[in-house]
Protein backbone atom coordinates (compact mmCIF):
# COMPACT_ATOMS: atom_id res chain seq x y z
CA UNK A 1 0.00 0.00 0.00
CA UNK A 2 1.39 3.40 -0.99
CA UNK A 3 2.05 6.22 1.48
CA UNK A 4 -0.77 8.23 -0.09
CA UNK A 5 -3.26 5.41 0.47
CA UNK A 6 -2.08 4.95 4.06
CA UNK A 7 -2.50 8.67 4.71
CA UNK A 8 -6.00 8.63 3.23
CA UNK A 9 -7.02 5.66 5.40
CA UNK A 10 -5.52 7.35 8.46
CA UNK A 11 -7.64 10.45 7.76
CA UNK A 12 -10.76 8.30 7.41
CA UNK A 13 -10.04 6.58 10.71
CA UNK A 14 -9.49 9.91 12.43
CA UNK A 15 -12.71 11.27 10.91
CA UNK A 16 -14.57 8.23 12.24
CA UNK A 17 -13.12 8.77 15.71
CA UNK A 18 -14.02 12.47 15.69
CA UNK A 19 -17.59 11.77 14.55
CA UNK A 20 -17.93 9.09 17.23
CA UNK A 21 -16.75 11.54 19.89
CA UNK A 22 -19.27 14.12 18.66
CA UNK A 23 -22.10 11.59 18.90
CA UNK A 24 -20.97 10.40 22.33
CA UNK A 25 -20.75 13.99 23.60
CA UNK A 26 -24.26 14.69 22.36
CA UNK A 27 -25.65 11.48 23.89
CA UNK A 28 -24.07 12.19 27.27
CA UNK A 29 -25.70 15.63 27.40
CA UNK A 30 -29.03 14.32 26.10
CA UNK A 31 -29.15 11.52 28.69
CA UNK A 32 -28.41 14.07 31.42
CA UNK A 33 -31.24 16.31 30.16
CA UNK A 34 -33.75 13.50 29.57
CA UNK A 35 -35.31 13.62 33.08
CA UNK A 36 -35.82 17.39 32.70
CA UNK A 37 -37.45 17.31 29.24
CA UNK A 38 -40.84 18.54 30.46
CA UNK A 39 -39.25 21.35 32.48
CA UNK A 40 -37.21 22.40 29.44
CA UNK A 41 -40.37 22.61 27.34
CA UNK A 42 -42.11 24.62 30.06
CA UNK A 43 -39.17 27.02 30.03
CA UNK A 44 -39.35 27.27 26.24
CA UNK A 45 -43.10 27.90 26.38
CA UNK A 46 -42.87 30.53 29.13
CA UNK A 47 -42.84 33.55 26.76
CA UNK A 48 -46.23 32.46 25.37
CA UNK A 49 -47.70 31.23 28.65
CA UNK A 50 -46.90 34.54 30.31
CA UNK A 51 -49.00 36.37 27.68
CA UNK A 52 -52.05 34.09 27.82
CA UNK A 53 -55.07 35.15 29.90
CA UNK A 54 -55.39 33.67 33.35
CA UNK A 55 -56.07 29.96 33.03
CA UNK A 56 -54.73 29.84 29.45
CA UNK A 57 -52.63 26.86 28.45
CA UNK A 58 -51.09 24.96 25.58
CA UNK A 59 -52.72 21.79 24.24
CA UNK A 60 -51.56 18.51 22.69
CA UNK A 61 -53.69 17.30 19.78
CA UNK A 62 -51.66 14.16 19.02
CA UNK A 63 -51.59 10.96 21.07
CA UNK A 64 -47.78 10.81 21.28
CA UNK A 65 -47.18 14.58 21.19
CA UNK A 66 -46.89 15.03 25.00
CA UNK A 67 -43.94 12.62 24.98
CA UNK A 68 -42.12 13.34 21.74
CA UNK A 69 -42.24 17.15 21.74
CA UNK A 70 -40.41 17.55 25.09
CA UNK A 71 -37.91 14.94 23.86
CA UNK A 72 -37.27 17.08 20.78
CA UNK A 73 -36.66 20.08 23.02
CA UNK A 74 -34.21 18.04 25.11
CA UNK A 75 -32.42 16.92 21.95
CA UNK A 76 -32.15 20.46 20.57
CA UNK A 77 -30.89 21.69 23.94
CA UNK A 78 -28.31 18.90 23.96
CA UNK A 79 -27.15 19.97 20.49
CA UNK A 80 -26.64 23.55 21.69
CA UNK A 81 -24.90 22.57 24.95
CA UNK A 82 -22.60 20.07 23.22
CA UNK A 83 -21.80 22.55 20.42
CA UNK A 84 -18.43 23.65 21.90
CA UNK A 85 -17.34 20.00 22.12
CA UNK A 86 -18.54 19.40 18.56
CA UNK A 87 -16.69 22.42 17.21
CA UNK A 88 -13.54 21.37 19.07
CA UNK A 89 -13.64 17.94 17.39
CA UNK A 90 -14.19 19.51 13.97
CA UNK A 91 -11.36 21.98 14.53
CA UNK A 92 -9.01 19.23 15.77
CA UNK A 93 -9.65 17.33 12.54
CA UNK A 94 -9.11 20.18 10.07
CA UNK A 95 -6.48 22.24 11.94
CA UNK A 96 -3.46 20.02 11.09
CA UNK A 97 -4.10 20.64 7.39
CA UNK A 98 -4.15 24.43 7.69
CA UNK A 99 -1.35 26.94 7.41
CA UNK A 100 -0.53 29.11 10.39
CA UNK A 101 -2.11 32.24 8.87
CA UNK A 102 -5.23 30.25 8.00
CA UNK A 103 -5.55 29.12 11.62
CA UNK A 104 -5.19 32.71 12.82
CA UNK A 105 -8.02 33.73 10.52
CA UNK A 106 -10.43 30.81 10.87
CA UNK A 107 -10.29 30.09 14.60
CA UNK A 108 -11.57 33.52 15.72
CA UNK A 109 -14.15 33.35 12.92
CA UNK A 110 -15.50 30.00 14.13
CA UNK A 111 -15.67 31.23 17.73
CA UNK A 112 -17.32 34.50 16.69
CA UNK A 113 -19.90 32.79 14.46
CA UNK A 114 -20.85 30.40 17.27
CA UNK A 115 -21.25 33.20 19.80
CA UNK A 116 -23.24 35.30 17.32
CA UNK A 117 -25.62 32.44 16.57
CA UNK A 118 -26.23 31.82 20.28
CA UNK A 119 -26.66 35.56 20.81
CA UNK A 120 -29.28 35.63 18.07
CA UNK A 121 -31.19 32.81 19.73
CA UNK A 122 -31.01 34.56 23.11
CA UNK A 123 -32.20 37.81 21.57
CA UNK A 124 -35.16 35.99 20.02
CA UNK A 125 -36.12 34.33 23.31
CA UNK A 126 -35.74 37.27 25.68
CA UNK A 127 -36.62 40.22 23.43
CA UNK A 128 -38.65 39.06 20.44
CA UNK A 129 -40.83 36.27 21.82
CA UNK A 130 -42.59 38.44 24.44
CA UNK A 131 -43.44 41.04 21.78
CA UNK A 132 -44.55 38.51 19.17
CA UNK A 133 -46.73 36.47 21.51
CA UNK A 134 -48.14 39.58 23.13
CA UNK A 135 -49.22 40.73 19.66
CA UNK A 136 -50.71 37.34 18.74
CA UNK A 137 -52.70 37.01 21.96
CA UNK A 138 -53.74 40.65 21.94
CA UNK A 139 -55.18 40.48 18.42
CA UNK A 140 -57.29 37.36 19.00
CA UNK A 141 -61.01 38.09 18.36
CA UNK A 142 -63.32 38.38 21.33
CA UNK A 143 -64.54 35.00 22.50
CA UNK A 144 -61.59 33.14 20.93
CA UNK A 145 -59.36 31.26 23.40
CA UNK A 146 -55.71 31.08 22.27
CA UNK A 147 -54.68 27.46 22.91
CA UNK A 148 -51.74 26.55 20.68
CA UNK A 149 -50.70 22.96 20.05
CA UNK A 150 -47.32 22.25 21.68
CA UNK A 151 -45.95 20.76 18.45
CA UNK A 152 -46.93 23.80 16.39
CA UNK A 153 -45.45 26.07 19.03
CA UNK A 154 -42.14 24.20 18.89
CA UNK A 155 -42.00 24.47 15.08
CA UNK A 156 -42.73 28.20 15.31
CA UNK A 157 -40.03 29.00 17.87
CA UNK A 158 -37.47 26.86 16.04
CA UNK A 159 -38.14 28.91 12.90
CA UNK A 160 -37.58 32.14 14.81
CA UNK A 161 -34.46 30.75 16.53
CA UNK A 162 -32.97 29.85 13.15
CA UNK A 163 -34.01 33.17 11.60
CA UNK A 164 -32.38 35.26 14.31
CA UNK A 165 -29.40 32.93 14.70
CA UNK A 166 -28.63 33.13 10.97
CA UNK A 167 -29.35 36.86 10.89
CA UNK A 168 -26.72 37.44 13.56
CA UNK A 169 -24.14 35.77 11.29
CA UNK A 170 -24.16 38.81 8.99
CA UNK A 171 -20.82 40.20 10.28
CA UNK A 172 -19.13 36.87 9.58
CA UNK A 173 -20.55 36.79 6.05
CA UNK A 174 -19.35 40.35 5.40
CA UNK A 175 -15.85 39.58 6.66
CA UNK A 176 -15.63 36.46 4.48
CA UNK A 177 -16.78 38.34 1.38
CA UNK A 178 -14.10 40.97 1.90
CA UNK A 179 -11.39 38.51 2.96
CA UNK A 180 -11.71 36.43 -0.21
CA UNK A 181 -11.97 39.45 -2.47
CA UNK A 182 -15.54 38.80 -3.58
CA UNK A 183 -16.75 42.29 -2.61
CA UNK A 184 -14.87 45.46 -1.76
CA UNK A 185 -15.63 47.47 1.36
CA UNK A 186 -16.60 50.50 -0.72
CA UNK A 187 -19.24 48.44 -2.55
CA UNK A 188 -20.66 47.27 0.76
CA UNK A 189 -20.95 50.88 1.87
CA UNK A 190 -22.58 51.93 -1.40
CA UNK A 191 -25.30 49.29 -1.21
CA UNK A 192 -26.18 50.15 2.39
CA UNK A 193 -29.62 51.50 1.45
CA UNK A 194 -30.50 48.28 -0.40
CA UNK A 195 -29.38 46.23 2.58
CA UNK A 196 -31.67 48.22 4.90
CA UNK A 197 -34.64 47.62 2.59
CA UNK A 198 -33.73 43.94 2.36
CA UNK A 199 -33.51 43.71 6.16
CA UNK A 200 -37.09 44.95 6.50
CA UNK A 201 -38.25 42.53 3.79
CA UNK A 202 -36.62 39.65 5.69
CA UNK A 203 -38.24 40.93 8.88
CA UNK A 204 -41.63 40.87 7.19
CA UNK A 205 -41.12 37.30 5.99
CA UNK A 206 -39.84 35.70 9.20
CA UNK A 207 -41.91 37.53 11.81
CA UNK A 208 -45.65 37.95 12.44
CA UNK A 209 -47.36 40.82 10.57
CA UNK A 210 -46.77 43.53 13.15
CA UNK A 211 -44.37 46.43 12.76
CA UNK A 212 -42.63 45.99 16.12
CA UNK A 213 -41.41 42.43 15.55
CA UNK A 214 -40.36 43.26 11.98
CA UNK A 215 -38.29 46.17 13.26
CA UNK A 216 -36.78 43.97 15.97
CA UNK A 217 -35.29 41.76 13.26
CA UNK A 218 -34.56 44.40 10.63
CA UNK A 219 -32.68 46.85 12.88
CA UNK A 220 -30.26 44.23 14.31
CA UNK A 221 -29.64 43.00 10.76
CA UNK A 222 -28.68 46.50 9.66
CA UNK A 223 -26.50 47.14 12.73
CA UNK A 224 -24.76 43.80 12.32
CA UNK A 225 -24.11 44.64 8.68
CA UNK A 226 -22.43 47.86 9.79
CA UNK A 227 -20.45 45.91 12.41
CA UNK A 228 -19.32 43.52 9.68
CA UNK A 229 -18.08 46.42 7.54
CA UNK A 230 -16.17 47.81 10.52
CA UNK A 231 -14.63 44.40 11.29
CA UNK A 232 -13.67 43.92 7.63
CA UNK A 233 -12.05 47.37 7.54
CA UNK A 234 -10.00 46.57 10.66
CA UNK A 235 -9.02 43.19 9.20
CA UNK A 236 -7.83 44.77 5.97
CA UNK A 237 -5.89 47.41 7.88
CA UNK A 238 -4.14 44.80 10.02
CA UNK A 239 -3.32 42.69 6.96
CA UNK A 240 -1.71 45.67 5.22
CA UNK A 241 0.32 46.47 8.33
CA UNK A 242 1.47 42.86 8.51
CA UNK A 243 2.70 43.06 4.92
Amino acid sequence: MSDQQQTFIAHLLELRDRLLRIVVGFLVVFIALFPFANKLYSLLAQPLLSKLPQGGQLIATGVTTPFFVPMKVAMLTAVVISLPHTLYQVWSFIAPGLYKHEKRFLLPLVVASTLLFLTGMSFAYFAVFPVVFGFIVGTAPAGVAVMTDIGNYLDFVITLFLAFGIAFEVPVAVVLLVRFGIVEIKVLQDIRSYVIVGAFVIGAIFTPPDVISQVMLAVPLWLLYEAGILAARLMEKNRKLAQ
